[in-house]
């Protein structure tokens, strides 16, 4: 990191010089020494900026700390390099800024508020790692090779690798022991005969993709064990999805659920502009979760990137791509990624502020004309991928989107619809009605379908797709009968209409509706959710023979045959499924007694009447 900048130290600086101030954008007139998204250091402080547009009049900078105190004359000094952040051990467990600055170390410095101008290395430089050189004398290695092995965390071993575009021949190569950072591992000559050191750590730009071999055909979901997801609408290992809702309708907490019980191998969650007792609830919470597969804390495989509503505003546009760099860095080692962004719509409204203090034209709600380009290049990043090394990973992006008014027709939802495969609508009546996760399934889509059904088929069941197709139907019929409901009630629909109804309600209350507070209901494993799909539409199928033998649905509701199933949720905890037995045989004896009741019931002979274009019974 850059110290203070000394006026006196070197004299050719006070040619570039601070010529004005317009909150995060700073300008230098007449000068030819930066170019484009190179990180310079401001004023006196050495404020971290980027340049983001050159011209012969002048070079425009954005810097991403607090400007306050900048003055016309503070000199400006280039550092040669892109705006990056340094990729090595002791990501893991972190807890960063915008700009990877760790968070705890520069409290120890600065106090509860952070200090401008502040300069601490983004990772330990003096902490020694256990270090297992798998890298000889001799070796030919590329960027990307893995060099040698550290354990990160309990959950989580570092593989520290060639920085891509390096390669060559080993000439020299430390033994197994203690290493800090900066310390060389290998030393290796390349095709010029210059030879280089590489350390366990190394710097990339944020803005620039790491590279890989070949993207790979996704086939894989990303269990997060919330029902409505897995089950209706998945998401892919490698996919990208967009959670879009309204104030209060439960975009963070359900960010949340899935950083807690997603599959992944890692996850990065980035805190892009929201408000700070929200990102400190997920400090508190994720430091008191135990990973149900290690039962280790959860924080061993996890990497907060922190930038509040109050932190600098050109920071929340860095911390974007801070978060998908550190993915991509651990999806080279082969590890399953998941990136969650919350949100999105914080960064636009970033690039929106940045934007109209440049003076660029505006487009549609005051937003840069580019926002579709750079929501694509960011979303592009995600994917499963063939790494330089030959290992596999992946990297899932999953967006938050905050609408103003819940309008999903501006420009950051609709932008973003364009370049994500999957849409979890959240819904602010269904918030309002205490159903979580409140997405809403007429609204929401997934068009993994085809990329994933092959892997349920053949690792869950292989009436999946047909069981989540009938589901889905049943509740698009009941959204249209509601219609007819709200007219003119429920009382003169013919039974199989009811049913419909019935069955739709159990869906809703006993399969989409979650508990994230009940310890069998806030992860639910493929394997229960099968047994839970299967039993609801056995369910249909038995009350569909009763509705055909002329038995009420009313007399199936006393029954309780469908508020037994809206309560197996609790009653059948995750390790014990052999408990759908006992349901199955209930329902087959509910079933049977009242169709024999039915039968053996005088002047049980039933009219047959028409309502809503559809025959029905009654007695």
């Amino acid at each position: 990191m850059a110290s203070k900048v000394d006026r006196n130290e070197v004299p050719t600086i006070l040619k570039d010089v601070i010529h004005s101030i317009n909150g995060p954008v700073v300008t230098v007139a007449n000068t030819s020494s930066f170019r484009m998204m190179e990180m310079v250091h401001v004023g006196d402080a050495g404020l971290v900026g980027e340049v983001i547009s050159v011209s012969s009049a002048a070079t425009t900078m954005q810097v991403y700390e607090n400007t306050t105190g900048l003055t016309i004359g503070q000199p400006v000094v280039g550092s040669g390099a892109l705006l990056s952040v340094t990729l090595g051990p002791g990501i893991m467990k972190n807890i960063f800024d915008g700009i990877e600055r760790p968070l705890p170390a520069m409290e120890t410095q600065s106090g509860a508020f952070i200090a401008t101008g502040l300069h601490v290395a983004s990772l330990d430089e003096a902490l020694q790692w256990d270090v297992t050189v798998k890298a000889a004398v001799g070796d030919t290695v590329k960027g990307g090779d893995i060099i040698a092995t550290c354990p990160e965390t309990p959950l989580i071993e570092h593989r520290s690798m060639v920085p891509p575009g390096l390669s060559g021949t080993v000439s020299w190569a430390a033994e197994n022991g203690s290493y800090t950072i900066t310390q060389p591992i290998i030393k290796l000559v390349d095709a010029d005969g210059v030879e280089h050191e590489v350390c366990l750590a190394q710097r990339w730009p944020i803005k620039t993709p790491r590279p890989v071999v070949q993207r790979e055909v996704i086939a894989r979901p990303l269990v997060t064990g919330q029902r409505v997801i897995d089950a209706l609408f998945p998401i892919a290992k490698g996919g990208t999805a967009a959670i879009p809702g309204g104030f209060g309708t439960g975009k963070t907490m359900t960010q949340h659920q899935l950083a807690k019980w997603s599959d992944a191998d890692i996850v990065v969650y980035v805190g892009c502009g929201e408000r700070g007792n929200e990102m400190t609830q997920v400090l508190e919470e994720f430091g008191e979760l135990i990973d149900p597969k290690s039962n280790r804390p959860i924080t061993d495989r996890t990497v907060l990137i922190a930038n509040t509503s109050n932190m600098p505003v050109a920071a929340r546009e860095a911390s974007i791509y801070t978060g998908i760099t550190l993915a991509e860095y651990y999806r080279d080692m082969g590890y399953d990624v998941a990136l969650m962004a919350d949100s999105t719509s914080r960064w636009a409204e970033a690039l929106r502020e940045i934007s109209g203090r440049l003076e660029e034209m505006p487009a549609e709600e005051g937003f840069p004309a580019y926002l579709p380009s750079r929501l694509a290049g960011f979303y592009e990043r995600a994917g499963t991928t063939l790494n330089l090394n030959g290992t596999s990973g992946s990297v899932s992006i999953i967006g938050a989107v905050s609408p103003q008014g819940s309008d999903f027709s501006e420009p950051v939802t609709q932008n973003t619809k364009r370049f994500v495969r999957c849409f979890l609508a959240l819904d602010k009546a269904l918030a309002y009605a205490r159903h979580y996760p409140a997405i809403n399934w007429n609204t929401s889509y997934s068009e993994y379908y085809e990329d994933l059904d092959p892997y349920y088929i053949q690792n869950v069941g292989k009436d999946w797709p047909t069981l989540r197709g009938r589901m889905l139907a049943l509740l698009n019929e009941e959204t249209s009968l509601q219609e007819i409901v709200k007219l003119i009630g429920t009382d003169v629909l013919p039974d199989g209409q009811k049913l419909t109804l019935e069955i739709a309600r159990v869906i809703r209350t006993g399969f989409l509706q979650q508990n994230a507070y009940h310890a069998d209901d806030t992860f639910v494993p493929l394997e229960k959710q099968l047994m839970m799909m299967r039993i609801i539409m056995y369910l249909h199928d038995k009350t569909h023979q009763l509705v055909e033998k002329e038995v009420p649905v009313s007399a199936m509701q006393a029954a309780g045959l469908f508020d037994k199933l809206v309560k197996m949720k609790y009653e059948i905890p995750n390790d014990h499924l052999e408990l759908f037995d006992d349901y199955y045989k209930d329902i087959d004896t509910i079933c049977s007694k009242l169709a024999a009741e039915h039968e053996d019931r005088p002047g049980g002979k039933t009219l047959q009447v028409v309502a809503g274009g559809k025959s029905g019974t009654t007695t």
